[in-house]
């Protein structure tokens, strides 16, 4: 069995690189499958920030396909959206022609200094170095401003969920296991200079059988197995499946995780 710390440095950075750049191939398929966000995510970001997000300029960091953003954009922000990825955005201003995005990551953003009330990033963050992504955060966000970091995650407690987790894991010798971190503030900003806090919010969504084998396989994980090992796991798990959901449709229950701070108001 390989664990994430046998692996070299270099190796570690190289595969990486490719899980990040894996999905501008996917593109199409990652806005067709992939799940949105509740209103209730929407509802703690404004709690937490003290004002609403309509009205708001919002930067939606590691924008990817725009799930995220039009979520933002319909609850009346304004929105731009950060992206780095060619494939990505392509498909992003396929779905959202009116709402502008740059090229950029949150290591180096292309933005002016305190120009934000908001910066989010959702199923992005862990793509960034926190010791650049941090101060750039600082950086960009207006005083008082909210930084909000989220991600769906699987509801483990689900037991066809659990299931279903533990044969990706053995698909992939484990090594998921050994690479999954606890999405906290102690991951997300290790010289805690911002203060996260954290939230969970429970949510689901009901799915045919090959829209949830869609988005599965849209993860960097299997976007970068070969295809041989990819179509072997997909014929077996549509069988597993099929067996627990006869009628084709399965319920996918998440929590996301919501890291939250706000930059100190200046006199």
């Amino acid at each position: 069995m390989t664990t994430h710390g046998a692996i070299p440095p270099s190796a570690r950075s190289a595969a990486h690189t490719a899980r990040a750049h894996s999905f501008n191939s996917a593109a199409a398929q990652y806005a067709a499958n992939r799940p949105s966000y509740p209103p209730a995510l929407f509802d703690a970001l404004e709690e937490h920030a003290g004002r609403p997000l309509a009205g708001s300029r919002v930067v939606d960091v590691g924008a990817g396909t725009g799930i995220a953003t039009a979520r933002l954009h319909a609850r009346g922000a304004d929105v731009i959206a950060v992206e780095p990825g060619a494939g990505m955005a392509v498909e992003f201003r396929r779905a959202l022609p009116g709402v502008p995005i740059v090229r950029g990551d949150g290591n180096a953003l292309p933005l002016a200094d305190h120009s934000a009330d908001f910066l989010t990033y959702a199923q992005a963050w862990h793509w960034t170095d926190p010791a650049l992504s941090v101060p750039e955060a600082l950086r960009v966000l207006r005083p008082g401003g909210t930084l909000a970091l989220w991600w769906n995650t699987e509801a483990l407690d689900v037991p066809w969920i659990a299931e279903a987790a533990r044969r990706v894991d053995r698909h992939f010798d484990h090594e998921l296991s050994a690479e999954r971190r606890d999405l906290g503030p102690g991951v997300a900003d290790p010289a805690d200079r911002l203060g996260l806090v954290r939230r969970e919010i429970r949510w689901s969504r009901r799915v045919p059988v090959d829209t949830h084998l869609a988005n599965l396989t849209s993860h960097s994980v299997f976007l970068t197995d070969t295809a041989e090992r990819r179509a072997a796991f997909l014929a077996d798990e549509r069988r597993h499946l099929l067996a627990a959901f006869p009628d084709g449709v399965v319920e996918e229950t998440y929590v996301v995780v919501l890291l939250l701070a706000r930059t100190p108001v200046t006199a």
